[in-house]
């Protein structure tokens, strides 16, 4: 394979996998790449290269580190090389949540209880080692989809009254952050690994949770249910926030904080998603605007949220919202 990245020769037969084939993986929005790589015998790892400077593989060492310490489900490090971006992985199989839900819709529920117990237990343990997801880290975040989205369409818009509009509804949720949990940030049906033989209900794998923080219990919870590249119906979300809040024991401003936090995200990944066509030329992320704007849509209609729904009454014409799938 002449496209495979220098160094990988080396790296594998250092690790002593030298006599697997080697098979790309489509990759992501990212600099990184992975491979599975696949013995005769048909023992399997996975190779994920993330090469400096665009990348950098100790955060994801650190956060699998901390999980599989804390009895969650990380795969197993087999071999690494961070200065060179190089890691080898236990290999969780092909059976990813949203696939799988694909060929078996049936399987749903169960499959959105255990991910949502998953969420529960990873809330039951400490916080880890990680950076607080705040006040600032929110509103750089939110500010994505003006600098991206907004000037895409040519609006002019106020945004340091879009800035102020964040930190006022979200005030009271950072002052709620007093027993932060670990946030993995990316937590949804394509980042769930189904193990085993998913018919058996096994355990879940987590994956892609290199950018943890540490912050609102909500989070992960909105990047479920939420989720921006699958349909969540709002039955199903709503049974499954219940379900959470039922074993977490959620507060009492608990819906509120999961509406902040889900106009917040859904906000962030429409400019990132805006920022993926424009500037990185992958067009095929803006049909997935649609469902994200529409579930924003439905953040900004709770009353927690009423400075930025004012905001975007003023400076969004509701034309372009419901083009994008609000309901303006």
């Amino acid at each position: 394979m002449s496209d495979l990245p220098e160094g990988l020769s080396e790296f594998v037969a250092s690790a002593g996998w030298d006599d697997a084939r080697i098979e790309p993986i489509p990759g992501d929005a990212s600099f990184r790449r992975y491979f599975r790589l696949r013995r005769a015998s048909g023992e399997s790892a996975m190779l994920m290269h993330a090469p400096p400077p665009h990348e950098d593989p100790q955060p994801f060492l650190l956060v699998a580190q901390w999980l599989a310490s804390h009895g969650m489900r990380a795969p197993q490090i087999h071999a690494q090389n961070p200065r060179e971006g190089w890691v080898l992985t236990e290999d969780f199989g092909e059976h990813r949540m949203r696939d799988w839900l694909d060929d078996y819709p049936g399987a749903e529920r169960a499959a959105y209880e255990a991910a949502v117990d998953t969420l529960v237990r990873l809330h039951e343990r400490p916080a880890g080692p990680f950076s607080p997801y705040d006040m600032a880290t929110y509103v750089r975040e939110a500010m994505l989809l003006p600098e991206w989205f907004c000037q895409a369409h040519g609006l002019d818009i106020d945004e340091v009254g879009y800035a102020e509009a964040w930190e006022e509804a979200l005030a009271p949720l950072v002052e709620r952050q007093d027993q932060p949990v670990t946030v993995l940030r990316d937590y949804h049906a394509e980042n769930i690994m189904l193990l085993g033989d998913p018919r058996d209900g096994g355990a879940q794998g987590l994956i892609d949770f290199q950018d943890a923080l540490v912050g609102h219990r909500a989070y992960d919870l909105v990047s479920l249910l939420q989720d921006a590249r699958r349909d969540v119906s709002p039955d199903l979300e709503a049974a499954m926030l219940e379900r959470y809040m039922a074993a977490a024991g959620a507060g009492e401003h608990f819906q509120a904080d999961y509406a902040r936090l889900g106009a917040q995200r859904n906000a962030k990944i429409v400019g990132i998603f805006t920022r993926l066509a424009e500037r990185d030329g992958k067009p095929r992320y803006l049909a997935m605007i649609p469902r994200v704007w529409a579930a924003m849509e439905r953040d900004l209609a709770h009353p927690a949220l009423g400075p930025v729904a004012r905001w975007f009454d003023r400076n969004i014409p509701g034309e372009l919202r419901a083009r994008h799938g609000g309901s303006v």
